[in-house]
């Protein structure tokens, strides 16, 4: 039996953690994140919590197909939904985006997300997984199309994934990971609001060099927002679980 024990931050916020289940809880994203205080006061954060036991593609999610492609609950993973991008043909597939959970960078208004991740069938595809600004072309022509966004993307067809931020088409990108189809990873960021700085989490451990504020996009809502496209050599599906995202007000 896992024994739950406290944690205190130097901030004064408490957590209470598994050692057995969550191994990492010491350094990985979710430390620092007053979930608890929340609880006790809900009007000091927004949350939005997908345990994936139901997915409805016009009313919370919005569906887009680029010719092909489509989502799923999973009914071999359970609480994970399974983007399938539908077709050979490149640049074909599927986006998601919930238009009714948004985010805003801001001054003092920490942002939280992570989900985990594992590719299926084949890494060859384009993929965005992250907070991005509503457009129905997230990824056009094999290439990101959206500004505004904080997330990985990744089109060489190879599941490598970069860390990518951008604020009104200024952006920047840093290493980030390479998806399998074998090991599921975590991903994560912390918008810190007081710094006004982004700092990337692979498999709950910080990763890389905080992104600077000039490509952190302040000016307009992000949502969460995945894709799953081929990239023309076979049919890639993404299988996404665990999804979290939590800000300050």
């Amino acid at each position: 039996m896992s024994v739950s024990r406290g944690h205190t931050r130097p901030s004064g916020q408490s957590s209470f953690y598994s050692p057995t289940l969550s191994t990492d809880f010491l350094t990985n994203l979710w430390r620092t994140c007053p979930q608890i205080e929340y609880l006790c006061d809900p009007q000091i954060a927004f949350q939005y919590d997908e345990p994936f036991h139901e997915y409805d593609a016009t009313n919370t999610w919005t569906l887009t197909q680029a010719t092909a492609g489509s989502a799923a609950i999973s009914v071999t993973v359970p609480g994970s939904l399974t983007l399938d991008a539908g077709s050979t043909t490149a640049h074909q597939g599927a986006q998601i985006q919930h238009k009714k959970a948004t985010f805003l960078p801001a001054a003092g208004k920490d942002i939280w997300f992570e989900c985990s991740v594992l590719l299926g069938t084949a890494l060859t595809g384009e993929f965005f997984i992250g907070l991005a600004a509503v457009d129905t072309t997230i990824i056009a022509s094999g290439s990101m199309s959206t500004n505004n966004r904080i997330g990985w993307t990744g089109v060489a067809g190879d599941g490598v994934m970069v860390f990518d931020c951008d604020k009104a088409g200024t952006g920047t990108t840093a290493t980030g990971v390479t998806l399998s189809i074998t090991v599921r990873h975590k991903l994560g960021f912390y918008y810190d609001g007081t710094a006004d700085t982004v700092q990337q989490y692979v498999d709950g451990v910080a990763t890389g060099t905080a992104i600077a504020t000039t490509y952190i996009p302040k000016a307009a809502c992000i949502n969460p927002s995945f894709v799953c496209q081929t990239s023309g050599t076979s049919q890639p599906t993404m299988n996404i679980s665990g999804l979290r995202v939590f800000q300050l007000r």
